[in-house]
């Protein structure tokens, strides 16, 4: 496994190796010794998979949990474009965003630390994201910031019209939800 940074202040990028045969391929997406060895503590509370189709703009997401919500992703099936926002006030990196191309048969994931914003588009047919949670979902601390807010301006590579939850197509601008005291705080 080789780790790798992004512009967003602790992501960190996970490539391992993949073997691949005829029957198709085997790889580790996750390993926790590896990413521990590096001083990165990740423990799993929560293990989630995300089935979309092709144009489907998930995100952009973050959590206000108390005890903070890392992630670790990883594309199982198919391509997308995942997208990584760092929305934590008083982070050096505050407001970059990283793209990191996942696909199902590349040995890529991504570590988030807690209290980025987390989202990504389906660039195949469909694709399956898997991701591992270091606390559980809890509906009043889950928040999304708009994902074509222009302040923020990811550039969705979409073939077509996105496809949007009706709670992300409503989500409140970066700007608003600053405003409101609604984005994490940066903690080293």
């Amino acid at each position: 496994m080789t780790l790798s940074g992004g512009a967003v202040a602790g992501l960190v990028i996970l490539d391992s190796p993949v073997w691949a045969d005829d029957r198709g391929f085997f790889r580790e997406w996750f390993k926790w010794s590896e990413l521990h060895e590096t001083g990165y503590d990740f423990a799993t509370s929560q293990a989630n998979l995300s089935r979309s189709v092709r144009d489907v703009v998930r995100g952009l997401h973050y959590s206000l949990a108390p005890e903070g919500q890392a992630k670790v992703v990883t594309c199982v099936a198919g391509t997308l474009e995942d997208v990584i926002v760092d929305v934590r006030v008083g982070s050096p990196t505050f407001g970059a965003v990283d793209v990191v191309s996942l696909s199902g048969d590349l040995g890529r994931s991504v570590v988030l630390p807690a209290g980025v914003a987390h989202g990504f588009c389906v660039t195949s047919e469909d694709a399956t994201l898997a991701y591992l949670l270091s606390s559980p979902y809890n509906a009043p601390f889950e928040l999304e910031i708009s994902p074509f807010d222009k302040e923020i301006g990811v550039v969705w590579p979409l073939t077509g019209e996105p496809i949007v939850s009706e709670k992300d197509a409503g989500a409140p601008s970066l700007t608003q939800r600053r405003e409101a005291n609604e984005l994490p705080t940066y903690h080293p």
